[in-house]
């Protein structure tokens, strides 16, 4: 391989960076340029809803806010390793059966968080 072919094959990543950068800028300046100008004390209020602030923006939430968006996440993520292994199990079903107990056992793992989480009423609210 000669150094002319080995940078050529660099050539559409630095277009795509190239293309990626110049939208960036693009947006940005329209943004700028079509924008509105008028600078209004609303605007610039914490809360644009027309209701006035009653505490301050240092007031304590609850955990379970917390408690159920990590949730939320964990789980989120747990169920997108779904898609991958029901692509290849379709290929491998008659093949191997190591993958279909794999799959079991993580969705055992995953079973017994979930029962966990709901003996312990994290998912609940009061």
């Amino acid at each position: 391989m000669n150094a002319a072919a080995g940078t050529l094959q660099y050539v559409p990543i630095v277009l795509l960076l190239g293309l990626g950068i110049g939208l960036c800028a693009a947006i940005f300046i329209a943004s700028t340029l079509l924008g509105p100008r008028v600078k209004h004390p609303r605007k610039n209020m914490p809360f644009e809803c027309g209701v006035p602030a009653y505490e301050g923006g240092s007031h304590r939430f609850s955990v379970r806010f917390y408690l159920v968006a990590i949730l939320f996440l964990l789980f989120d993520v747990e169920v997108i390793f779904f898609f991958p292994w029901a692509l290849v199990y379709r290929d491998f079903i008659s093949v191997n059966s190591f993958i279909l107990w794999e799959m079991a056992f993580f969705v055992a793992i995953f079973l017994i968080g979930y029962f966990y989480i709901r003996k312990r009423g994290a998912l609940e609210w009061e």
